[in-house]
């Protein structure tokens, strides 16, 4: 027997949070990373049990791009095929619908053949790829080095009024992201969720103006970080800001115990892919992205 109910005790977010790490080790969240965003218009936490067994786990939210829901159906692997995913596609789709949305986005692993097919038995196409680069830090990494007239600072106590400051840049670059569809990004969820490691994460000016932003999140451990946006004004570009930037974070992981640094880039951004690899990034995870109409 399937039985999925919603997330509403401590409890549950904690085994939903178990439950999502085992599915997703590479993805790492804790429990107040994961309330962070409670109370957003329309998202939904739901645990799946099967025979009386917690067997997975499901998310519905508001997705960036496209005006969409977003849906996480995650089952452990060892219990898939019973028809847990399908009940949490059913239980989130069904939310999702009654919030208003009519289509959805999904990611799933680029190596994963059988959630890839099953993406698709729902009518679901590939549109986009993520492309996951990751790098060792060592504790002797150098300094920036930043062009003339550029000072860079880092966030530390003023993360909220710098991370204001900084937001137009931010805008113009995620509307500038090569996607399938506009990003939305909300200035409240901007100001949430970037730069969750104020002193790492760094905001290029120019004569006063911001002209760039670098922000680093930190995951559960502690010693492994991922890179938020990096994005540099237009008129600023292929100076060597992003890249003073991008040095600055990585100085900072290596004086501050972070031993691997993570980020992501979409098809289309090659040109941060290859700045990466010039940093030392190596591939690593390819994950697709799937839109189509709610199930």
């Amino acid at each position: 027997m399937i039985a999925i109910h919603a997330v509403e005790t401590d409890a549950d977010y904690e085994t939903w949070v178990e439950v999502r790490n085992a599915v997703a080790p590479n993805e790492p969240t804790t429990v107040e990373q994961t309330r962070r965003a409670d109370g957003e218009p329309g998202r939904l936490l739901v645990l799946a049990d099967l025979d009386g067994r917690v067997a997975g786990t499901g998310i519905a939210a508001r997705s960036s791009f496209g005006g969409r829901a977003f849906l996480a159906p995650r089952v452990l692997p060892e219990l898939r095929g019973r028809g847990v995913g399908r009940a949490l596609v059913r239980a989130l789709s069904d939310h999702a619908r009654s919030c208003g949305f009519e289509g959805v986005n999904a990611f799933v692993a680029g190596d994963d053949a059988r959630s890839i097919e099953f993406a698709r038995s729902y009518g679901l196409e590939d549109v986009d790829l993520q492309l996951e680069q990751v790098r060792r830090v060592g504790t002797d990494e150098p300094g920036p080095e930043p062009p003339d007239g550029i000072e860079l600072v880092a966030l530390g106590a003023r993360r909220d009024e710098l991370l204001r400051a900084v937001w137009p840049v931010a805008a113009a670059g995620y509307a500038e992201m090569p996607l399938p569809q506009p990003m939305e990004v909300p200035v409240e969820e901007w100001l949430r969720d970037e730069a969750t490691v104020p002193e790492g994460s760094f905001a290029a000016f120019a004569g006063g103006e911001p002209v760039g932003y670098a922000g680093l999140l930190l995951r559960p451990g502690g010693e492994v970080a991922e890179h938020g946006l990096t994005v540099v004004r237009g008129d600023f570009r292929r100076r060597g800001v992003a890249v003073a930037l991008k040095r600055a974070v990585i100085h900072w992981a290596s004086q501050n115990g972070v031993g691997e640094l993570v980020t992501w880039t979409q098809r289309g951004n090659e040109a941060m892919q290859a700045l990466n690899r010039k940093l030392g990034y190596v591939d690593r995870e390819r994950v697709l992205t799937f839109q189509g109409p709610l199930p």
